[in-house]
């Protein structure tokens, strides 16, 4: 898949292609822009109600952790967001802070969207949770000198973020398809386990990602679909499924660059990272809330905008980052994302064929005799003298079968002195 973005009026295009696995794409736009002009392009702040929902919560004390190509921590926004990090890909450095593999520039647009601070009262990108501290996790899209896959990159990167304290973590990528490798599986399963939200982008219909890719497919991720400053279904930068769960802004979006300066960029590695913003802001207003809650405070309060929903094009509607820090919202209901996902390895994961071991026999416990009060004491020597039923079934009848016996051969001791005696007188 492709991705590219363009310094805006500098007129340098950087490209990004990865076979397999890579950035969810980034469109272009060349309005030029300027520090103090970043403000007034920044429109999703309030048509989706976040300067609203600031008077309640501006994301303090929640981290994010961006897995992508890095955040360059010194750019002028992001001063102080930056708290932690790491590189996963064998080639940045070790607080990942360094961006790398191609595309480099992607993961420092999605930090200052996420979480930038400005560089002035009225100047500079203010991120959707502007107090929110962001954890840099660095992969090497498209690299051949990385020591490990990218599957086993993003998973590594899962679980050190979630070692690290990551209540959220931001996935501005997709592997194109509609599965994912059985690694995944357990890392993503470690997240929802420690109660982490992740949230991940749909993919771009403008780069062939017509149909959502993973991580936006896995059972328990809040997926992110895109539309465009009309609040329509961007055709280019977005993508339908059946497993979307809100949509963000996807078009003419603004973010800093490592080298300095901004791009107006698209496509919904951007609108990922609003939402993850939102989370970031419902997790520091409602500390209580498990991962569950959270996802269901921003889908419960999510606008249909005249729409049906929920719909493979805009999941349960657009998001309203004011209603979810404020609304009255129910209780989250059904399945959590942990059990959601171990019921999906369940079903389509080869089951455990290791047979159940056949318990070896043994010898029947012995069973101690109880005494019941009801009875007479028991009489040893009454073992040994006739009753009733000895006397009528056992002892007369042998006693009769006895003197039989000795009649009959009393009898024939006698016949026999008979006939001997009649032999020798004769």
């Amino acid at each position: 898949m492709s991705s590219a973005w363009r310094r805006l009026g500098a007129g340098v295009a950087v490209g990004l292609a990865v076979a397999g696995l890579g950035l969810a794409p980034v469109l272009v736009d060349s309005t030029p822009a300027r520090a103090d002009q970043v403000r007034d392009l920044e429109y999703w702040l309030n048509d989706y109600g976040f300067t609203q929902a600031w008077a309640t919560s501006k994301g303090a004390g929640v981290k994010v952790a961006i897995i992508d190509t890095g955040v360059a921590g010194g750019v002028a926004d992001l001063a102080g967001a930056v708290v932690g990090g790491t590189d996963v890909s064998g080639l940045g450095t070790p607080n990942g802070q360094t961006p790398v593999g191609e595309g480099s520039e992607h993961g420092t647009l999605v930090a200052s969207l996420l979480a930038g601070r400005g560089t002035g009262t009225d100047a500079g990108i203010i991120g959707v949770a502007p107090e929110a501290s962001i954890l840099s996790v660095s992969l090497a899209f498209g690299s051949s000198g990385a020591t490990v896959s990218n599957d086993d990159q993003i998973a590594e990167g899962i679980r050190w973020a979630v070692d690290n304290g990551a209540s959220v973590i931001n996935m501005s990528l997709t592997r194109n398809t509609l599965d994912w490798p059985e690694s995944w599986d357990s890392a993503f399963l470690y997240a929802f386990e420690h109660d982490v939200v992740v949230v991940a982008a749909a993919g771009n219909r403008g780069s062939g990602t017509t149909e959502v890719g993973a991580p936006a497919t896995i059972p328990g991720v809040l997926a992110v679909a895109g539309v465009n400053r009309n609040k329509t279904a961007s055709f280019d930068a977005s993508s339908q499924g059946i497993t979307i769960s809100v949509a963000a802004p996807s078009e003419k979006l603004v973010g800093a660059v490592p080298a300095g300066g901004y791009v107006q960029w698209s496509g919904t590695s951007a609108a990922a990272p609003i939402v993850s913003g939102l989370v970031a802001l419902v997790r520091s207003a409602y500390p209580e809330l498990d991962a569950a809650g959270v996802m269901n405070r921003i889908i419960a309060t999510a606008d249909p905008n005249g729409r049906e929903v929920p719909s493979p094009i805009y999941g349960n509607g657009l998001i309203n980052a004011a209603a979810a820090v404020t609304a009255t919202v129910p209780a989250a209901a059904g399945p959590t994302p942990t059990a959601l996902l171990k019921d999906w390895i369940h079903l389509h994961r080869r089951a455990d064929t290791t047979p159940t071991p056949t318990p070896t026999p043994t010898a029947a416990a012995s069973i101690q005799p109880r005494e019941d009060p009801s009875l007479p004491p028991w009489n040893k020597a009454a073992v040994w003298l006739p009753n009733q039923h000895t006397l009528t079934y056992v002892s007369i009848p042998l006693a009769v079968l006895l003197g039989f016996g000795i009649l009959v051969t009393l009898f024939g001791t006698g016949a026999t002195r008979h006939f001997r005696r009649i032999r020798r007188e004769s």
